[in-house]
């Protein structure tokens, strides 16, 4: 799915690309890769490695487009295998092109939309865009570590009463979410103290 958003002065949604607008492309069918592809000319090898759900944060440069792959916090289903997870982010930058891809539908940007819009506020370039993503990713991680830590502390309670498989099981899986959250955060942290070398940032930035 594509949309279109003018983030001059807040985010309004628009019938189709402009140059300096988002492209937010969330689950992106064939169609929108083919769009991405012809109309914007976005290389293919960055939708390729953006789709990629183990792809480590970093950012890739190449003829002028700057793609920024970066791992934000993902909660799957309560019995899966790893509940709370991660995946990849992209954003690719051009001259007037930003488009943000990621291929599942993720409680983080359609509540940093939101939350934008409910404020009227936008975004004063493609930097403080960025910027804005990975401090909604850092919000969403403390989000999700609180729940995590509750979790954790509700099958310890269920323990010291009795010895019960499934709070063992549970308290495995949170110990793997918690080993995907440190990994991701290092790259996360590690990313954003090279891109801003990249980007033109300010002192707000």
């Amino acid at each position: 799915m594509l949309a279109f958003w003018n983030i001059n002065k807040g985010i309004n949604e628009m019938e189709e690309w402009k140059p300096s607008c988002w492209v937010q492309v969330t689950c992106p069918t064939d169609e929108d890769i083919k769009y991405l592809n012809e109309n914007l000319q976005l290389p293919d090898y960055f939708l390729s490695d953006i789709a990629d759900n183990d792809e480590r944060a970093r950012y890739d440069y190449d003829d002028g487009w700057l793609m920024i792959i970066l791992r934000i916090p993902q909660l799957k289903k309560t019995n899966s295998r790893s509940p709370y997870t991660t995946i990849p982010l992209g954003i690719v930058i051009k001259k007037d092109v930003i488009i943000t891809i990621c291929h599942q539908e993720t409680g983080m940007m359609q509540d940093f939309v939101n939350h934008h819009r409910r404020k009227n506020v936008g975004f004063s370039d493609a930097a403080d865009l960025v910027f804005c993503i990975f401090l909604s990713a850092s919000v969403w991680y403390l989000k999700y570590l609180k729940q995590v830590n509750a979790l954790i502390e509700k099958f310890k309670r269920n323990l010291d009463k009795e010895i019960d498989n499934s709070d063992l099981v549970s308290l495995s899986r949170l110990q793997d979410s918690l080993t995907y959250f440190a990994t991701s955060i290092r790259g996360n942290e590690t990313l954003l103290s090279k891109i801003k070398f990249r980007l033109p940032v300010d002192g707000l930035d």
